[in-house]
């Protein structure tokens, strides 16, 4: 299964004081909820092969595009696209699924999880960080982010895509997806938002150290990681979860984007952890 193969879920739209937000959901409106937040240039379809599995596994599934991102209008502000300026739309979200929210963030969907967390413990009944880390993107993630960010200015989000698309076409290493993954892939990077990328891309690259206050939010929390992360290195998850007194789990045969990667192996370390 891959992101353009949705199963269960149904598409929807959630209404909020920001604004429209675009959500794929499943399972029964009334069992426990799960609300999962993607990554930078990523959207709701990343959840696409979990939201089916935790639906007849009797939770209620709610993948979102973050503002900006895919088919959720956001604002016309970089600013507006920090972790903590995100927050209210996920704690709007929140409270529109009920109480006890099982929340998950992956990658910088996880700063805008922590954030989310850190203002409003209450709303939440636990916490997963899915290959995200204890502070600001390092590495060369993050300098292909400063490598790109002066084309965005100069050549929009079409350049920025020609340029990922021919470093790619570099890499002796790189899989080339299957013709129909590949233009969803490129009509969702080309239909998000130039400030919501440029907005990410800085807030990504600044984020400070919030450990110690998550881990006086009191919640529970998962830290899970590809065993071939390669954003935040394994080793700097694994003691952001030891700071945080947090459960720790290593999905195999994955990198940074397990829920597509090997979501066989990450479903039952989810559901262990939320039941």
């Amino acid at each position: 299964m891959t992101v353009l193969d949705t199963g269960d879920a149904q598409p929807t739209t959630l209404e909020v004081a920001s604004g429209p937000v675009a959500a794929l959901t499943a399972g029964a409106p009334g069992a426990p909820p799960v609300l999962l937040l993607p990554g930078y240039t990523g959207s709701k379809e990343d959840f696409a092969p979990l939201l089916g599995p935790l639906g007849r596994a009797g939770m209620r599934a709610v993948a979102v595009d973050l503002p900006g991102q895919y088919q959720s209008p956001g604002p016309d502000d970089p600013a507006a696209y920090t972790p903590d300026r995100l927050a209210p739309t996920v704690l709007a979200v929140a409270d529109l699924l009920g109480p006890d929210v099982r929340l998950l963030g992956h990658s910088f969907g996880g700063l805008v999880a922590r954030a989310a967390v850190i203002a409003a413990p209450s709303a939440f009944d636990s916490l997963v960080l899915l290959s995200s880390g204890p502070a600001a993107l390092g590495g060369q993630r993050r300098q292909r982010i400063e490598q790109l960010e002066p084309l965005l200015a100069a050549a929009g989000l079409p350049g920025v895509y020609a340029a990922m698309q021919a470093a790619e076409a570099a890499d002796p290493d790189a899989v080339t997806p299957p013709a129909d993954l590949a233009a969803f892939l490129r009509r969702r990077f080309l239909a998000g938002s130039p400030t919501m990328l440029q907005g990410m891309g800085q807030a990504i690259r600044s984020e400070p150290d919030r450990v110690e206050q998550l881990a006086a939010a009191g919640l529970p929390v998962l830290v899970v990681h590809g065993a071939d992360d390669d954003a935040w290195l394994p080793d700097a998850q694994h003691d952001m979860a030891r700071r945080l007194g947090a459960r720790y789990a290593v999905v195999p045969g994955a990198a940074h984007s397990a829920a597509v990667e090997n979501p066989e192996a990450l479903l039952p370390v989810l559901l262990d952890f939320w039941r």
